[in-house]
Order: C-alpha cells, then structure tokens, then sequence
C-alpha cells in the first residue's frame, strides 16, 4: 500500500508554509507527498474560468501565476523531502512542467484526472520512462480505455486511481464499486484518490482492493483555497495511516471458516450443555419448557440435540438445574 497526502496549493503559493507542510506530512506515517506543478503560461489562458471562486485573482492565470516555484525552490523541497523519508511527487499540467520535475528528480508522475485525455502530456511523460499515477475522475470507461490503451503501446508502468471529481465528495459518489471493476478491466494496479474530507472513504477502499490512496491534507479546513474542505487535518490523517495499516495486515492473514480447531477451548467455556429448570420426577416426560442450557459444554447433552430429548421420559428425578444426561432420559 502507498499512501500519498496531497498538499496541491495549499501552502498559498508561500514557500515557508510549503515546507512546512513538509515536516508536519512526515509525521503522520505516510509515504509520499504530492504537489502540484504549475507554470502560468504554458498551460492556462486569460480565458480559463475559476472553477471555486477562493481567492482575489482576477483571472485563473493569476492563480497559478501566483502558485509557482522556481527551479530551485522545487529542488530544495524535494531535498527537504528526502531529509525526512518522504517521497517528493508532483502532477505537472504542461510538457514544460514535466521538464522542470525532471531537472528536480521526481520519480513517479501523479497525472490529474483533468489530463487523462491529454495525450500530449502523456507521451511527454512516457518518454521519461518513469511510473504513473492516473487519476480517472472525469473519464468514462470508453476514454479510459484508449488511454490504457495509448499508454501500454508504449510499455508504460502505471496504475489507476478511482476518483470522484468532487470537492468534497459525498458517500453517495465514493464509486467504490468500480475499484474492483478497473482491477478486472485493465489488469493494472488500481488504488484510490478521495476528496471526501473523511477517514472512512480511503478505509472502505482499503478493504475493498485498493493499493494505493492519495487524498488531500491541510492544517485548517477552515482555510482559503480550492481544495481546503476536501481535505483531511495533520491528526486525521494520522488516524487514517494506521487504520489502513492495520486493514492491510488483516487482509494479509485470511480466516479459513471451515476450521475452527483454533477455538477448541473456548467453545467448551461459551457453549452449553442441557439442563431442567425445575425439580422433576422420575417418569416425566421432558418439554421444551422443561429446559435451560447452562455452560460449560460437556456436562450434559449439547444444546444443539434439545429437539431429541423432548418426549422422553426420565428415569431418576432430577432437581432444578441439575444438568440432563443420556443417563437420565429411557
């Protein structure tokens, strides 16, 4: 299982805060850490439309003006990155994006679900020779299917994220039903990206097949940009870490029901035996209200034959709650 916390913008544009999403990640048990890399003009226009109005930008393209790194600020947060065991990602949504990552040394391409058909961007990373992440949230299975199909001509490794392109998204478009369906559909790696702002979604997912999780983190719900509210805290984010690693070893280890020899000894504390529950007489003719099942198993007949100890007759007296033995019945 890897698990990927997204910061995407929410350090602001403000490289400070960036890096100290960074350490705060690392404290929470996950794997990686993915940004987002954006370069204004090579791939926004004037007329791109906000899709959140969260900021005072005039325009989009201000946006992601304002969102940039230079070369050499994205260098010293992937080292920063390395220094505390985390892996550095980030989606890039331009071909010059990708040329940058690679001056930085990025070793697995997230590729957002906006891009998916973008087969421009697509072979640009797939000359690269390095993995992808494909997120597949706005696609059907029919687009899906010739990027797979775009993507194996070329011998690319990649895998596939269920993702619902909502912020946040509701229990009612997790679409964990299609983890299953591209795992059989596509024979690829199938994992899950969530925006929820929940732990549940990616716990559910985890059980349901999903090998790899990527969901977004911020320090305040409460903060502008366009992702905050689908977000998962630093504390909420650690809770999620260890509930999945404790799923992931669960389903490492499967119970087989046709053996329950390991309960031996508890099944004799927990199951019962038979007995009266009122004084009766030597000749009585046993009913069902006659009878009570009290532990431990083994000191009178097993519960489970109560129906074949009804209407026969006892051959001693017994006092209420002794137990009943084959002794005792004709």
């Amino acid at each position: 299982m890897k698990i990927i916390a997204e910061i995407a913008q929410a350090h602001d544009g403000n490289l400070k805060i960036a890096h100290k999403y960074i350490d705060a990640v690392s404290k929470t048990g996950v794997d990686a850490i993915k940004f987002q890399t954006h370069i204004a003009e090579a791939e926004s226009s004037m007329y791109e439309p906000f899709r959140v109005r969260f900021s005072n930008d005039k325009l989009r393209f201000d946006y992601w003006k304002r969102m940039e790194f230079t070369l050499e600020e994205w260098k010293a947060l992937k080292r920063h990155c390395d220094d505390v065991n985390l892996e550095f990602m980030s989606s890039p949504f331009s071909n010059t994006a990708v040329d940058l990552l690679e001056k930085v040394g990025v070793k697995t391409y997230k590729v957002g679900s906006g891009e998916v058909t973008n087969f421009l961007l697509l072979e640009k990373i797939a000359q690269t020779g390095k993995p992808m992440i494909i997120s597949s949230g706005m696609s059907s299975f029919s687009e899906l299917d010739k990027t797979v199909q775009f993507l194996k001509h070329r011998n690319v490794n990649f895998s596939l994220l269920q993702c619902t392109t909502a912020y946040p998204t509701t229990p009612k478009q997790y679409g964990l039903n299609v983890i299953q369906q591209l795992k059989k559909r596509y024979k690829v790696p199938v994992g899950f990206s969530d925006h929820s702002s929940t732990i549940e979604a990616c716990i559910a997912a985890t059980a349901l097949g999903a090998e790899l999780l990527e969901f977004h983190v911020v320090f305040d719900k409460e903060s502008n940009g366009p992702d905050a509210k689908s977000s998962l805290t630093m504390a909420e984010t650690t809770r999620l870490v260890k509930a999945v690693k404790n799923i992931e070893l669960a389903l490492q280890f499967p119970i087989d029901k046709n053996n329950n020899s390991s309960f031996k000894d508890l099944k004799n504390i927990f199951e019962k035996s038979l007995a009266v529950n009122k004084d009766l007489k030597t000749g009585h003719t046993i009913t069902f209200d006659d009878l009570e099942a009290k532990k431990p198993k083994g000191y009178g007949i097993d519960a489970i034959h109560f129906q074949e100890v009804i209407g026969r007759k006892l051959t001693n007296d017994l006092k209420q709650w002794d137990f009943l033995n084959t002794e005792d019945l004709e």
